[in-house]
């Protein structure tokens, strides 16, 4: 018999100094939710504290009833010169030309991270993270990227009116094909 997970019982607004103090916890998430080696939390922190400098940054997290962090999800505003932007102009450009590229990393948000435990997937936990991050973002589009595959992200990006900017893209530094989507902003208020 599988344990069940508790449910979540809070969703907060994070500021930088609330998430220094759960990084591990963010990144063991993310380490396991990616299925990437267990050295990669290390690798990563350092980058997930550069990120929470950059304009516009937010984070929301989800917490279950144990306290303990089962979601994650953070961004900030886009802009040139970042490593992430550069290397998806870069793509566009190649696929379908610089007016494209142009039209999309103008006033963009990042969606830079989005992770659930896999033990808690399937409950509505992403589109909620979602949801409360890019409620107040005042970019006009959002972007993010995510490895190649049919999986829940997919399905839950697509659901909420995602669509493909840039497929089938190798970042530098990783061997996977990955899709960029895209949607304008705002997302709408879920349907019941």
């Amino acid at each position: 018999m599988t344990a069940v997970p508790p449910r979540v019982e809070r969703f907060v607004d994070l500021s930088p100094d609330e998430l220094r103090a759960c990084l591990p916890e963010a990144l063991s998430l993310y380490v396991t939710a990616m299925r990437y080696p267990s050295g990669t939390a290390e690798q990563r922190a350092p980058m997930w504290l550069a990120h929470m400098l950059r304009a516009e940054w937010r984070c929301v997290g989800a917490f279950n009833a144990d306290h303990r962090m089962v979601g994650v999800a953070y961004g900030y505003r886009g802009a040139a010169g970042q490593w992430w932007h550069e290397q998806v102009r870069r793509g566009i450009i190649e696929q379908s030309g610089a007016e494209l590229a142009d039209r999309w990393l103008e006033d963009y948000f990042e969606l830079t991270e989005v992770h659930v435990s896999p033990a808690s997937q399937g409950r509505g936990i992403g589109e909620e993270l979602l949801r409360r991050l890019l409620g107040g973002v005042r970019a006009s589009k959002v972007l993010l990227s995510t490895p190649e595959g049919p999986t829940r992200a997919w399905r839950l990006y697509y659901r909420l009116g995602f669509t493909d900017v840039l497929r089938h893209y190798r970042f530098t530094g990783d061997p996977r094909p990955f899709g960029v989507l895209g949607r304008v902003l705002p997302v709408p208020p879920p349907r019941n």
